[in-house]
């Protein structure tokens, strides 16, 4: 089992986290926990690989169902001794969006893309799943919150993969380096209420009405 296998699994089995501990809140039934769990995990993995053009692995691999499987019965037996169940699902999803970046970026390396495919194919990769994750739980999508900061970690951690990877400088040492550094980014961004600048300067309440 190679290192990008196993980096990709555990990114799966954090998103599937995310996605049952949202259905847990939201009331769904063990059904909807493992169907929301499977979406979130395997649904930017599967973008992804439809983009490059190659078999989504997630259809071929049995592996992959192995980590959905696993994230829905822990929390299924778990959720009534958790606390704070908001702030579990930010560190799961921070955990997914921090391998997952770094993922996608490097299978779009090994597929000839050029870098800025690549960043972009691994960014994608990393907010896939969760943008289709709270769009079919009914919440407002995390990547599109003007509160808070989703996608520049992402961008940062398939960036400094996609220049490690062309320098050959990428190995399990790096690796952890930048999805550690995604990861403490994405958590503060959160815990600090960072933001990112809106679509304009005026405040949306001072915007003058539009005209016709």
């Amino acid at each position: 089992m190679n290192a990008a296998l196993i980096l990709d699994l555990f990114g799966v089995f954090f998103f599937a986290v995310s996605g049952s501990l949202l259905a847990a809140r939201k009331g769904f039934d063990l059904v909807g926990s493992l169907l929301l769990a499977c979406l979130v995990s395997l649904g930017g993995g599967v973008a992804r690989d439809v983009i490059i053009g190659v078999v989504p692995v997630a259809f071929s691999n049995p592996l992959y169902l192995a980590p959905p499987l696993l994230a829905t019965s822990l929390v299924y037996f778990l959720f009534s001794r958790l606390e704070k169940v908001s702030k579990l699902l930010v560190l799961f999803d921070a955990g997914g969006l921090a391998l997952f970046c770094i993922v996608g970026a490097l299978k779009a390396v090994d597929a000839g893309l050029n870098p800025v495919a690549a960043v972009l194919l691994g960014v994608t990769t990393a907010v896939g799943g969760g943008l289709l994750r709270d769009v079919v739980a009914n919440e407002v999508p995390q990547l599109f919150n003007p509160g808070d900061i989703y996608a520049l970690p992402a961008f940062l951690g398939a960036a400094l993969t996609v220049v490690l990877a062309k320098l050959d400088w990428f190995n399990v040492l790096t690796g952890v380096a930048v999805a550690g550094l995604v990861f403490l980014l994405r958590v503060l961004a959160w815990r600090a209420g960072w933001q990112a600048p809106l679509a304009t300067r005026v405040p949306r309440q001072f915007r003058p009405p539009r005209e016709g």
